[in-house]
């Protein structure tokens, strides 16, 4: 049966499929427990004002540009942000009150950063290893090995990471790294939590801070909605809210609890399992390519060349039959 081209990638996608719908390679991995002393931070929508004190804090710890405005102009939380190269953290103003016990507050304000989640997607769709996760929980980023295919801005749930497009020789991924300070050896020491001035962000080991936010919603059930974001989505994060309204009114992202590297790496594994199906795929390939060969043109037709009589002296032309002249 003579194959071509569609044939052969409906032969490659039917073997890929196979092993992806292989019981044994979509087989869930455990989402993993984070370390004990894991830091995290509890974000309380409830309690910021929009101050915008967060933000300045991070662009002094992290060297970043000052922007035109200052930061104590409030005329740029009229406009919907996102964290980009030059700004690790935003927080945005959303109106309606914060919660139902507060009717009284007209805006609700949310800040929004890097989540540094327990099974970060962006580290593990890093071919490089240029993204890695610390012992305490950040997630952080080295620079001397990005290749820039920036897979880290596509497999992030939270759309997070940015990428610096306006430098031509060395642009860099850039995202919050939770004030880890690689060169003194420090950990994770978040400048944003530390100059908030109405604690809504706190500080700490992730598990305190957990335990904090459900003491909060075990004592004002009026004010929280029952539920905290980043305990379970994606597999857990370590910046956790607490907020009083649908997190979708607020700039964040309804997302599930299973986390995207424990499906995609379980397809990864799978088809590439001490690389038979490479290798079989392109094995194929080379035998498609050397069946389906050129053939090359016959060439011109040579001189005829006489019939010689056996034992004739000198290889003398045999006559007719029969020997007669």
């Amino acid at each position: 049966m003579d194959l071509d081209r569609r044939a052969l990638l409906k032969l490659g996608l039917a073997t890929t499929s196979g092993v992806v719908c292989a019981p044994r390679a979509l087989s869930a991995s455990p989402t993993k427990t984070p370390p004990p002393d894991s830091a995290g931070v509890l974000v309380d929508t409830t309690l910021c004002i929009g101050c915008r004190k967060c933000e300045e804090a991070c662009n002094r710890r992290n060297r970043l540009p000052r922007g035109v405005e200052s930061f104590s102009d409030r005329d740029v939380l009229r406009s919907f942000r996102r964290p980009s190269a030059t700004a690790f953290t935003v927080v945005n103003r959303f109106p309606g009150s914060p919660s139902a016990d507060q009717v009284g507050v007209a805006e609700t304000y949310a800040k929004v950063q890097c989540m540094h989640c327990l099974r970060p997607s962006c580290v593990s769709a890093c071919i490089v290893g240029a993204l890695t996760k610390t012992p305490d929980g950040a997630v952080v980023y080295n620079s001397t090995i990005c290749i820039g295919c920036r897979y880290c801005q596509i497999a992030c749930p939270f759309e997070v990471p940015a990428y610096e497009f306006n430098e031509a020789l060395a642009p860099r991924v850039r995202k919050c790294e939770f004030c880890v300070d690689r060169a003194a050896g420090t950990g994770a020491n978040p400048a944003c939590a530390a100059s908030c001035p109405t604690e809504a962000l706190v500080f700490g080991r992730r598990a305190d801070v957990l335990a904090m936010a459900k003491d909060r919603l075990k004592r004002r059930p009026d004010r929280y909605l029952n539920h905290v974001y980043g305990e379970a989505e994606v597999g857990g994060t370590s910046w956790l809210y607490l907020t009083g309204r649908p997190v979708t009114e607020i700039g964040l992202l309804d997302l599930p609890d299973t986390p995207p590297p424990q499906l995609t790496e379980a397809i990864q594994h799978g088809i590439f399992r001490y690389g038979v199906i490479p290798i079989a795929f392109y094995g194929l390939l080379a035998a498609l390519m050397w069946r389906n060969r050129p053939t090359p043109p016959p060439g011109p037709p040579g001189p005829v060349v006489a019939e010689e009589r056996p034992g004739a002296p000198g290889g003398a032309p045999r006559g007719p039959a029969g020997g007669g002249r």
